[in-house]
C-alpha cells in the first residue's frame, strides 16, 4: 500500500489502553502520512505526525464527518467500562457513541472502519476447545459490556448490507494487558484504592479455582499490531485475536507460587456481589458470570490473513501486567495516568 493511499487514520479513543498503542504504533509507520487521535481530553502526549481533537462520542453526530473527511480508515476505540451501576450511561457512551462513529463514517465515505469488538461479544461457549469468527455473537445479556458488545455486531451486520462500499474490519480480541494499563485497570475492575503491592507472590498463598475461569489474555501492542495490519490488508469481517496458552488457576498459580484453592462458583459470585452491591468494587457480578462462559478463540484467520502473530505468550503478559500493577504504572494521558496505592 502507498504512503498517500493510507495518508490520514482516525483513532477514535486514542488515550486509553488500546489506542495510545495503536497511535504510537501509526505515528512511526513511515506508509502512514498522519493521525487523528480522538479523545475526551487533549493529552500531553505528542507522538511524531500526530494531532488531536476533542470529543465525546456520546454527543456528537454532525461535526464528526467532518472529522473523519478525507480519512483513509478510522478505528473506533473508544469504550466505557464505567459506571457499572449506570448501564444507561455506558449505553449513551458504547452504543450511542458508535452508531455516531459508524453514521459519520458512511456519510464522509471512510472506506475502511475498523471497530473494537471483543471476546464478550460472543454467546457462552466451550472452554476446552476453540471456536473460530462464526460462533454466535449475542454475548451473556445479563452483562451491560457483553450485551453492548453484542448490539454493536448487529448494527454492523445492517452496516455492512447498507454500505457494501466500507470494508468493515471487526477485530474481537481476548483480554488486554501491558505494563502502562495497570493503573487503569486496576481502577476500572478492583477499585481505586486497591493497593498494588497486594498482588506480591508472598502475599497469595493460594488462588481461587473457580470452575470455568479459563480465559486468553493478548498483550495490548500484539493487538494495535493486528489493527495496523488490517489497515493495510484488503480484508474485512471479524479476526480473534490472542495469545496462548489458555489462563487458567494452575497457570497463575504456577507464575505466582501459589496453591489453586477449589471455590464453588456460587461463593465466589456472592462476595463480587456483596462488595459490588456496596460500592467497594466496580467489576460487576453480572461480568464474571459472562466471563466464567466466555468460549475461547481460535485466531488462525488473523494468522493467514493479517500475517498477525503475537510476539508474547499469555504468561509473558500478565508478568508485565503485575510488575506494573505492583509498581502503579501508567502513560501521559488521562485515562492512563499512574496511581500506586499502598
Amino acid at each position: 500500500m502507498s504512503s498517500e493511499a493510507a495518508r490520514r487514520i482516525v483513532v477514535t479513543g486514542a488515550t486509553g489502553n488500546v489506542g495510545t498503542s495503536v497511535v504510537r504504533l501509526l505515528s512511526e509507520d513511515p506508509e502512514v502520512g498522519s493521525v487523528l487521535g480522538l479523545a475526551r481530553r487533549i493529552p500531553d502526549w505528542s507522538p511524531p505526525k500526530t494531532d488531536w481533537a476533542a470529543v465525546d462520542l456520546a454527543a456528537e453526530r454532525g461535526d464528526l464527518a467532518d472529522l473523519f473527511a478525507d480519512a483513509t480508515a478510522v478505528i473506533h476505540l473508544a469504550w466505557a467500562f464505567q459506571p457499572t451501576h449506570d448501564p444507561a450511561a455506558t449505553w449513551r457512551t458504547n452504543v450511542l457513541g458508535g452508531l455516531h462513529v459508524f453514521e459519520a463514517a458512511a456519510a464522509a465515505r471512510v472506506p475502511k472502519l475498523i471497530h473494537a469488538s471483543s471476546v464478550g461479544a460472543y454467546s457462552p461457549g466451550p472452554k476446552d476447545h476453540a471456536v473460530d469468527e462464526s460462533w454466535p455473537t449475542h454475548g451473556w445479556p445479563d452483562a451491560a459490556y457483553c450485551r453492548e458488545k453484542a448490539y454493536l455486531e448487529r448494527v454492523l451486520d445492517t452496516f455492512d448490507r447498507a454500505h457494501p462500499q466500507v470494508r468493515v474490519v471487526r477485530m474481537r480480541p481476548a483480554f488486554l494487558f501491558k505494563r502502562e494499563s495497570a493503573s487503569e485497570q486496576r481502577r476500572i475492575f478492583g477499585g481505586r484504592f486497591l493497593p498494588g503491592p497486594a498482588a506480591r507472590p508472598e502475599l497469595l498463598p493460594f488462588l481461587p479455582d473457580i470452575p470455568g475461569l479459563r480465559v486468553q489474555a493478548l498483550h495490548t501492542d500484539d493487538a494495535a499490531t493486528a489493527y495496523v495490519l488490517a489497515v493495510k490488508s484488503d480484508v474485512r469481517g471479524a479476526f480473534n485475536l490472542a495469545a496462548d496458552p489458555p489462563v487458567d488457576a494452575a497457570l497463575l498459580g504456577e507464575m505466582l507460587g501459589a496453591r489453586p484453592l477449589r471455590l464453588p462458583r456460587t461463593a465466589a459470585r456472592s462476595a463480587i456481589a456483596a462488595a459490588w452491591g456496596l460500592h467497594l468494587l466496580p467489576a460487576s457480578p453480572h461480568l464474571f458470570d459472562a466471563v466464567l462462559r466466555l468460549p475461547l478463540m481460535n485466531c488462525t484467520r488473523a494468522r493467514t490473513e493479517l500475517g498477525w502473530h503475537p510476539q508474547r505468550t499469555a504468561p509473558e503478559v500478565l508478568e508485565e501486567f503485575l510488575q506494573g500493577f505492583r509498581q502503579g504504572a501508567g502513560a501521559a494521558t488521562e485515562p492512563l495516568r499512574g496511581r500506586k496505592v499502598g
